[in-house]
């Protein structure tokens, strides 16, 4: 099985789907696929939720490495400044920085 990299997807992505023309129309279909992860969590499959929030992850690759970048690369940065950052619980198992 090959280890993934934004860069793969991407090129997987445009061999599949064809070139992508505009950025948004990623954005768009992620939102049909978090719809879709929501459904199955909603309905207790967690097996359907988890290929669901693989095809979001996907899209999000795509989108990334289009733009030049690495999904892993972008979320490890962005994990280094939460970690420095403050924050207040919602209560729910999820909240914002202060």
């Amino acid at each position: 099985m090959p280890v993934e990299t934004s860069q793969t997807i991407r090129v997987w992505g445009d061999a599949t789907f064809g070139e992508v023309k505009d950025l948004a129309a990623l954005v768009s279909r992620a939102r049909g696929e978090l719809d879709e992860l929501a459904e199955a969590v909603r309905a207790g499959d967690m097996a359907e939720a988890g290929g669901e929030a693989a095809d979001v992850v996907i899209l999000l690759h795509r989108l990334v490495a289009l733009a030049g970048m690495d999904l892993n690369e972008q979320v490890d940065a962005k994990m280094a400044i939460n970690r420095t950052r403050t924050w207040k619980s919602a209560g729910d198992g999820t909240g914002g920085h202060i």
